[in-house]
């Protein structure tokens, strides 16, 4: 099995680049362009492997995706690239449209193209992934879940963006019949995070004696997913869903911020005891605009469907993500002290 992932050097395209490499045994071909979010170093477990290849590439270049899929001859396409993190969409829109939208449909059109020359028996074997997030159903109330019939409303820039791709990947199913599969996740956490995300950046920020920012009153509520999990079913959905179809994927671990937050500060707390609470550096900050209020995933279609489940709750992930970063400072510390040392980001003129 030849599997094509863009964005591998990506948190969640690590995690699957690593599942796909060590535990399935297919033959990888990771395409990133390695923005401020990509870092090999994340695949050092599998860069030696002889079924993993890396090529450094933009999405947006359809000559170049039209040489990869040429060259590598994919069985399947896994689309993990995009720029994802909210507050730098508010801040700076560009990369967002340019990447998410742009770069989709270049490698849509690249996949049809390579698509249409296969043999009868690989054309219909192939599939394409497009991996998607939950935010672009926009917020919900307390009651209810996100399932894949769940209108669009999405509210920032990302998510519109992403929201925008999602559309792109069906139509080019509906319209020209790639064999197009589309995956929704929850907020994902775990090992290998770059640390402008929530969880990362509350146990680097406590582990140093900082601030730990919480938007607003900290009451938002999100669906945690191990990140290992997801690329578990990931694998499970581009090997084994219909085309056409949309898949959600949630850990069914609904948790506010401000509890978040406090899990790790107690299991910090746990660890040195002999220091102040770390629960007394956490400050309210000014909320995000257009926050959406809660997310939560019906995952049930995949579980009964497919067979998925999350093996981690919020309880045994968290626990690992905390050790793992107290335990790998070779990784995480290069980013503080070179790419981001955690500032405030999302904030512009009339905020």
């Amino acid at each position: 099995m030849r599997i094509l992932v863009t964005g591998g050097a990506g948190f969640i395209g690590s995690a699957l680049v690593r599942h796909l490499v060590s535990e399935i045994g297919a033959e990888v071909l990771n395409v990133d362009t390695l923005t401020y979010a990509g870092n090999l170093a994340s695949l050092k477990s599998v860069e030696a492997a002889p079924n993993y290849q890396f090529l450094r590439a933009d999405i947006c270049d359809r000559a170049r995706m039209q040489e990869a899929f040429a060259s590598f001859r994919p069985d399947i396409v896994m689309h993990l690239a995009a720029e994802s993190h909210v507050d730098r969409s508010i801040s700076g829109a560009d990369d967002f449209i340019q990447t998410n939208i742009v770069g989709t449909f270049s490698l849509l059109d690249a996949a049809r193209h390579y698509w249409d020359g296969l043999d009868a028996r690989y054309k219909s074997d192939f599939r394409f992934l497009h991996v998607s997030t939950d935010e672009v159903y926009g917020s919900l109330g307390d009651e209810g879940l996100f399932e894949e019939t769940t209108p669009y409303d999405p509210s920032s820039p990302y998510s519109a963006s992403k929201a925008a791709s999602d559309h792109l990947a069906i139509a080019w199913h509906r319209t020209y019949g790639l064999p197009v599969v589309v995956s929704n996740c929850s907020n994902n956490y775990g090992p290998f995070h770059f640390p402008e995300k929530l969880i990362p950046l509350m146990i680097l920020n406590a582990l140093e004696g900082k601030p730990l920012p919480v938007y607003g009153n900290g009451a938002n509520v999100r669906d945690w997913l191990y990140v290992e999990d997801h690329a578990r079913a990931l694998f499970t959905i581009a090997s084994r869903g219909r085309p056409g179809e949309k898949y959600n994927v949630g850990g069914r671990n609904e948790r506010r911020n401000i509890d978040v937050v406090h899990r790790i500060c107690a299991i910090l707390d746990g660890v040195y005891d002999n220091k102040e609470p770390h629960a007394r550096l956490i400050t309210n900050v000014t909320d995000r605009p257009g926050h959406d209020a809660r997310y939560a995933i019906d995952a049930s279609k995949l579980e009964s469907e497919l067979g998925w489940k999350a093996q981690e709750t919020f309880e045994t992930g968290i626990e690992k993500t905390v050790h793992w970063y107290l335990e790998n400072e070779w990784w995480w510390r290069p980013l503080r002290e070179k790419v981001y040392s955690g500032e405030r980001l999302g904030v512009f003129k009339g905020r």
